[in-house]
Order: C-alpha cells, then structure tokens, then sequence
C-alpha cells in the first residue's frame, strides 16, 4: 500500500501523532535511531530503514526531528521528496533557519511549509495547535486536516512568521520556567522557601507558586535538553531582531543544566523534586 504521509523522526511527537491518528499503513516513517522501529511497528506504519523508503511515496512530510538537526535533515533529504511533495517543518527552531530550511527543499522541486506546534503534543495529541506559514501554507492546512490535525491555523504566506510567533512566545514561558527553577532553587538553599511561595502566593492566586514550580521544574527535569536546543533558536530570533537576548541565553542555560541531571526518575511533589536537584552529584550549587 502505497504511504502518502512520511514522519521523518519518530520520537515524542511522531509516536504520538502515529498513535492518535491511526494512520497506519497509510504512513511511513523514519528515524536515524533503529530502535525506535519497534514503536514505528507498534502504531502500525510502516517502519523504515532508509529515508528514501519513507519519502518515495509521501505527498505530505512532516519533520519531527530536533532543533538541531531540523536544517540538515531539510537540506539531506530534499532530493529524495516527490515534485510538489509538502514538507511541513513543525521543528522549533528560528524563522532564519525555517527560511534557510525552505530554500533548500524549494529548489529540489517541494514545498516547504513553517509549522509551529504551540503545545506538548502530550496530552493534547491531535488536537494540539498548529500555526502554519509559507506559500503553499492553505494547502498544507488542509492536508493537516485530512490527516486528522484538528486544531490548524494559517498565519501567513512567508516562511518564518509561524516560526517567529513560537520562538517569541518562548521566550516567556520557558523563561518563566527557568527564573522559576533559579527562584526555588536558591530559596530551597538558603531554607527560606515556605515564605517566598508564600509571598509569591499572596499577590497571585490563579495558581498557587508551589504547584507552579513543581510544574515547571517537571518540565525542565523531562525535556530540559530539548527545551534548550528550542530557546537557543529563540536568542537566534531575538538576535535576528536586533535585540540581545540576555535572558534567553541564560535560559538555555537553567534548561540545559536540569535536562543535563539526567535523573534516572523524575519524583513527584516539590519537595522531592528539590531534595533530587540538590543532592545530584552532578548539581554543584551552579548550572
């Protein structure tokens, strides 16, 4: 059976989308990690072991692989796409890749379209929210559509406008993440924690702040890796504005350092959370 959608990566996001959509066999995919065709088989797509088997037969591609590999895989595979074949970059990275990215897949016949996925893919699944840029953007959207996106929206017909609207909106929430994780940190080591929450959540009720940074620091101890590599292309964006990301680039840093504990189990609560940080060998009072 022929396979007219092609994941290219099948980590946390394309498992979950081959999972939710039940694309099947109407579906390939190809990660450069072979383990992981034992989940490409578990959701039923075809499991490939090149890259050439997953993109011969795809009118819509989606590239789901890391930041930092979104351009090379962009410029390395454009010649295997089909002439007019759809490649949705839904990486996050900055509009100056995204742009770099489409020349590539544009001059070998495809057509490049900057995705920008708005939420963890977990739990929101299909219906997470995607923002969608470029000159073939209407027909991408559509495309999306059918193959089961529910929650897609076209923002504009240039390259990088849906790139810009995610990197920018980083930078505030994954910055709040990591002047949280800085905040408790430092008052969990100085013993002053109960009455800085306290504080916190005296002037804002909408979510107590321990609940807030037990959040916080759950996403940075799973996905700080990633989430660095993601606000290193937000201080490129900024820096391509003309404006110097300071705090950006230290939240790559905050977001780096707890991905880098790598706990071998993330607990649950707060306090456990702390006491895990700052006991790490690896934690030595600075990341």
């Amino acid at each position: 059976m022929e396979s007219t959608i092609a994941l290219i990566g099948f980590g946390e996001a394309g498992s979950t989308f081959a999972d939710a959509a039940g694309w099947e066999a109407g579906a390939a995919a190809y990660d450069i990690l072979p383990a992981r065709r034992a989940a490409m088989e578990a959701a039923g797509v075809l499991a490939c072991a090149t890259v050439d088997c997953a993109l011969s037969d795809a009118d819509l591609v989606l590239s789901l692989v890391t930041a930092d590999a979104a351009l090379a895989a962009a410029k390395d595979y454009a010649a295997l796409l089909k002439p007019g074949a759809l490649w949705c970059d839904m990486n996050s990275v900055a509009p100056d890749t995204k742009r770099a990215a489409a020349r590539a897949v544009e001059a070998a016949g495809g057509r490049y379209v900057d995705v920008a996925v708005l939420a963890p893919v977990n739990p929101a699944r299909m219906n997470v929210p995607l923002l969608v840029s470029g000159s073939a953007a209407d027909e991408a959207a559509e495309a999306l559509r059918r193959a089961g996106f529910a929650n897609v929206r076209v923002v504009g017909g240039e390259v990088g406008r849906a790139s810009a609207i995610k990197m920018i909106r980083s930078v505030m929430i994954k910055g709040i993440e990591a002047l949280t994780a800085e905040m408790i940190i430092a008052a969990q080591v100085a013993g002053v924690k109960e009455e800085v929450l306290a504080s916190l959540d005296a002037s804002e009720r909408s979510m107590s702040w321990a609940d807030r940074a037990n959040y916080n620091l759950d996403r940075m101890l799973v996905h700080g890796r990633r989430r660095a590599a993601e606000m290193y292309e937000s201080a490129e964006t900024l820096r391509g504005l003309g404006v110097s990301p300071m705090m950006t680039e230290n939240t790559v840093n905050w977001q780096q350092g707890l991905g880098d504990l790598a706990l071998a189990e993330v607990p649950d609560g707060l306090d456990a959370k702390l006491s895990a940080i700052v006991t790490s060998p690896a934690f030595k009072g600075e990341i």
